[in-house]
């Protein structure tokens, strides 16, 4: 059975793209579902990804307010990296998962932001099925290393603060390591099973997604197969990830804000309660977007309000981190403030010389 011809939408013409070629393969549909008898589809081959239909003059003001952010995200995660790494003040666990959550930061929005920069300049905003499938991919790949870090820094910090003595014993640099790779794990492991089912599913369009970049709901429904179970398998993939790493998470902060509350004096409370702030304020933020997103049994809908909080996950979280890390750390104002100075008098010394 042919499928219909691919449709493009409306607000699709309006972005003035263009239909790309299909190619015409024979897909067995008993790799699909059982001993059915063979069906011609009409795969894809390439997809468009609308984004927002704009006029020119908006599309190069969006072009330049996306790439400022894009630009201040990548060197202010890559700062606190470098600084984390050159500065003894900083060698300790919790900077140490900061850095590798910093370069999953750098990560997340480097698998979206310069393929929407490039669409922002192109009438013909398409990307190759290969393509979508491997930035979907390390998208989610990244997000998922994030909240199971965000539970590594939460643990860190209840060890830190509740038996602060037993710190240094407990908190080990080979422990360290292996908890930042049982993050990196967990996430391919986790979304493994859907990827491999995913990449299995013959998609015959339309080729259209109504997205800046190729979203893992918007992908599914190109499929031409039912996809109810690979929608569920992502919910409740989701539904573990999100609500383990919070349950662990609010279990860590209950022990660490009755532990503050019963230090004496109110300058100790406030020392403690600033060693957590700056995590708690972006595991805040990453949960409350994530949860409302993506723990839905299914994403079809409400898709233009989803492009709303992809940019407040995927580009202005990872834009305030550097920010919020380094504004109310006085340990990282001060490890910034030594590196400035020394690099402003090796230039002076290189003036002279």
């Amino acid at each position: 059975m042919s499928s219909p011809a691919p449709f493009l939408p409306k607000d699709a013409l309006m972005a003035g793209v263009h239909l790309p070629a299909f190619s015409s393969v024979t897909v067995s549909a008993g790799e699909i579902k059982g001993n059915m008898k063979k069906r011609n589809w009409t795969m894809v081959t390439e997809i468009i990804l609308v984004g927002i239909p704009t006029t020119p003059v908006l599309s190069h003001l969006l072009f330049l307010l996306f790439l400022l952010a894009y630009v201040v995200t990548i060197l202010g995660n890559f700062l606190i990296i470098t600084l984390i790494w050159v500065d003894y003040r900083l060698h300790s666990p919790m900077y140490f998962f900061l850095s590798h959550l910093s370069f999953s930061e750098i990560l997340t929005i480097t698998c979206a932001v310069p393929k929407m920069l490039v669409d922002f300049l192109s009438e013909k905003k398409t990307i190759s099925f290969a393509g979508c499938f491997s930035q979907s991919y390390f998208y989610f790949l990244s997000g998922c290393t994030e909240f199971i870090l965000f539970a590594v820094m939460s643990y860190d910090r209840y060890v830190a603060i509740c038996s602060p003595l037993q710190y240094p014993t407990i908190m080990t640099h080979p422990l360290c390591v292996r908890l930042v790779i049982l993050s990196w794990l967990g996430g391919f492991l986790l979304i493994l099973p859907s990827t491999i089912l995913k990449g299995g599913l013959p998609y015959c369009g339309p080729n259209v997604i109504d997205h800046f970049f190729c979203d893992s709901a918007p992908l599914l429904h190109l499929a031409c197969v039912d996809i109810t179970a690979i929608e569920l398998l992502d919910f409740f993939s989701s539904l573990i990830l999100l609500i383990s790493s919070l349950m662990l998470t609010i279990v860590s902060y209950v022990y660490i804000i009755s532990t503050i509350l019963k230090i004496p004096s109110g300058q100790g409370q406030r020392k403690a309660f600033a060693t957590c702030a700056s995590h708690f304020t972006v595991v805040s933020m990453g949960y409350g977007i994530s949860i409302f997103v993506y723990v839905r049994p299914s994403q079809k809908s409400n898709l233009h309000f989803n492009k709303i909080l992809f940019i407040l996950s995927s580009i202005v979280t990872p834009l305030l981190n550097p920010f919020i890390f380094s504004l109310r750390n006085e340990t990282m104002k001060e490890a910034l403030k030594d590196t400035t100075g020394k690099i402003q008098t090796f230039l002076k010394s290189l003036r002279f010389n």
